[in-house]
């Protein structure tokens, strides 16, 4: 009888402990990042998962519709696009379509591995 009555202690006392504290749940500011790339930006990164050497692009200093092609010898793994407009990127240095090349909106598109290395990119009138 009295592990009855230890039991119904242990009940009674868990029942009348105060509550933890909810977890708060993570608001848009704590969210996690992609990659730090700011509005009317491409950012390209030289690996996947926007890692390595980050290059920006701000739309201000592009022509548009022209081909805009990387620095010799690099390329990028992982993109984010913030310009606004369409932006194509290419497997081909010269922005040629025998290549691999596809196009991304620029509302905010984000892609961490590019399924092709990227040496070159246009950016499109809307």
């Amino acid at each position: 009888m009295r592990h009855l009555t230890v039991l119904a202690a242990a009940l009674a006392a868990a029942l009348l402990a105060p509550a933890a504290p909810p977890t708060p749940l993570p608001s848009a500011r704590s969210a996690p990042r992609l990659g730090d790339c700011a509005a009317g930006e491409l950012c390209l990164w030289a690996r996947g998962g926007f890692q390595g050497t980050r290059r920006v692009h701000e739309l201000s200093g592009l022509d548009i519709e022209s081909c805009v092609p990387l620095a010799p010898g690099t390329t990028a793994s992982s993109l984010a696009n913030r310009t606004g407009r369409p932006v194509t990127t290419y497997q081909s240095a010269e922005c040629a379509e025998t290549g691999e090349f596809e196009t991304y909106p620029g509302k905010g598109t984000w892609v961490p591995e590019s399924p092709y290395r990227v040496r070159a990119f246009k950016v499109w009138e809307t």
